[in-house]
């Protein structure tokens, strides 16, 4: 299975890719986590020691280099746009409690669609992940899908778009679901998190109308609790972690048709 969670910064998209990851696991799956969004904090979330001493692949200068024929930053020069990445995971995956976890990392030059050696080798590798893999892959991506593209967008099993109750989380949404149609994405889940009450429930229903409810995550102190501490959020929350396990049910069934909101 493989899914791609975004949505606007700051709903719970990291927290929630590292619960559904621990649940997977937990269940007995193959998990690989991918942290793709520019301000990755994955591993922190899963519970990796010393988090910031994950080298990001984007930060790989020798590897870049050797599987590209470019140094990176480099641009209007030859390069391979199609480098040899199917090793990469093996060799450069960290591992804690049996999750593994790969961090991308950030293309520091030019614009999102810069081509350049460093943006081949991450779309490469990404498509690799999502197309070869046979585990349980979960991308942690930016409030877009920049990281995938029309090869990949089928490989895609669903594609969670995280919300919170107000009207800039589901405005964004809504491009994500635009941009996600335009490159072939047709099955497009929500997650809706910090919901306070039955009225926010109602407010993210009426509002996308259209959108397939996968759950519903309270707002909860504990997992405040847990950012503040530097630990898993579940490790504080179980409600978090049931919530996880219906959402992994309506996942299942996902292959060959999209999930029925709730």
């Amino acid at each position: 299975m493989k899914i791609a969670i975004t949505g606007k910064g700051g709903v719970g998209k990291t927290t929630i890719t590292a619960c559904l990851s621990k649940k997977f696991h937990d269940d007995g799956y193959s998990v690989l986590a991918i942290d793709a969004d520019p301000n990755a904090n994955l591993a922190m979330a899963i519970g990796f020691p010393n988090p910031n001493d994950i080298i990001p692949i984007a930060e790989m200068s020798d590897l870049i280099e050797d599987r590209t024929g470019a140094k990176p930053g480099t641009s209007g020069s030859f390069f391979k746009l199609n480098p040899k990445v199917d090793d990469i995971p093996e060799k450069y995956w960290v591992e804690h409690k049996g999750i593994r976890l790969m961090i991308m990392g950030t293309v520091k030059k030019g614009g999102g669609g810069c081509v350049c050696p460093e943006s081949v080798l991450l779309r490469t590798l990404v498509s690799h992940l999502l197309l070869v893999r046979k585990e349980v892959v979960i991308l942690d991506m930016e409030a877009g899908v920049e990281h995938l593209g029309r090869a990949t967008a089928k490989a895609v099993d669903m594609l969670i778009v995280v919300v919170e109750p107000g009207r800039r989380s589901i405005e964004t949404a809504y491009r994500i679901k635009g941009l996600s149609k335009d490159i072939g994405i047709e099955r497009i889940g929500v997650i809706a998190n910090k919901v306070r009450s039955d009225a926010d429930r109602e407010f993210i229903r009426s509002e996308m109308k259209g959108f397939d409810i996968l759950g519903s995550i309270c707002s909860d102190p504990q997992i405040v609790e847990a950012d503040l501490k530097g630990i898993p959020p579940f490790e504080l929350s179980p409600g978090i972690m049931l919530e996880m396990s219906k959402v992994i049910q309506r996942l299942k069934g996902v292959r060959g048709q999209s999930c029925k909101g709730t």
